[in-house]
């Protein structure tokens, strides 16, 4: 009983609705700022008080500092996504394809800046991948819309003992969320700092790293999920042997999976992956509450 007071009391400071919101306001002033000290580095590159490798885009257009207020939203997504992992295993899968589709978006507005404007728009590359992005953005969005209306709401727990093992699951889930945050900002930190040393000192790895600047943190980060997923899977089975449970977060799982193969990848191949992830993990959802409703069915004639 002490134990699950620690993990409240822990929960509480770091996850609760008011650490949320003050993780809000932090991030929003971060934004800001970084926004602007972008934009001004942008201008101190343009008239050659600062040089920094002549193929670092981010510094060549003002439309590119848009891409760095926007990482710190991502971050805080990922504050979110944590934040949900004991309340909801639907409203947390779906806070991952939030963040690949955001990050989608980021590719756009640091892609924007790099834009040749011909009238072979489909025959230049950066050009053609521009489109491809477009296009994703929107059907993702529309496809994480379809993910939230199939959210099929929780049957009532009715006996005792199941109040009991599904509060005990649910801090279990607890103390991995505060277990998550820690790790998360020390490979959050890490991964900055890697970056922006080899971009700032233009280290013979800067222009390489700046090629995967999508996948720094993010790459490391949906890793980090799929070993969570395979835990709160395993975990799981000590609550449920329900058939279309096992089967939704396993789907899920091989979902996170495809979303972390996409980081390995890049152009229409990148772009199939992750359109094919998060169509999986609506599959798999529409086939699951298809369960649950024949389950409640023949419940309820019973």
């Amino acid at each position: 009983m002490k134990l699950y007071q620690l993990i409240s009391r822990v929960f509480d400071t770091l996850l609760s609705r008011e650490a949320k919101k003050s993780v809000e306001k932090v991030i929003l002033i971060i934004s800001i700022i970084s926004f602007l000290v972008h934009l001004a580095l942008i201008y101190l590159v343009k008239y050659d008080i600062v040089h920094f490798h002549s193929d670092v885009s981010l510094f060549k257009s003002p439309i590119a500092a848009i891409y760095t207020p926007f990482s710190f939203i991502l971050i805080y997504e990922v504050y979110l996504l944590v934040y949900y992992i004991p309340k909801s295993v639907t409203t947390y899968v779906s806070k991952q394809y939030e963040i690949i589709t955001l990050i989608v978006i980021r590719r756009i507005f640091k892609d924007l800046s790099n834009l040749e404007l011909s009238q072979d728009w489909l025959s230049i590359k950066n050009d053609r991948q521009f489109t491809y992005d477009i296009l994703l953005a929107v059907i993702l969005f529309y496809l994480i819309y379809l993910f939230k209306v199939n959210f099929f709401p929780k049957g009532m727990v009715n006996s005792i003992q199941s109040k009991n093992r599904f509060n005990s699951f649910i801090e279990f889930k607890k103390a991995i969320a505060i277990f998550l945050v820690p790790v998360l900002v020390v490979m959050a930190s890490y991964s900055l700092f890697h970056w922006s040393n080899s971009v700032l000192n233009q280290l013979p790895s800067a222009l390489s790293e700046f090629k995967k600047i999508n996948n720094v943190f993010f790459e490391d980060f949906f890793t980090l999920l799929i070993v969570v997923d395979v835990l709160l899977l395993l975990i799981s089975f000590f609550y449920s042997d329900s058939f279309q449970k096992v089967m939704r977060n396993s789907g899920f799982i091989i979902s996170t999976i495809l979303i972390r193969l996409s980081f390995s990848t890049d152009g229409v191949v990148n772009n199939v992956l992750i359109l094919s992830s998060i169509i999986f993990g609506l599959l798999i959802l529409v086939i699951h509450n298809q369960f649950e409703k024949k389950e409640s069915l023949v419940l309820d004639a019973e």
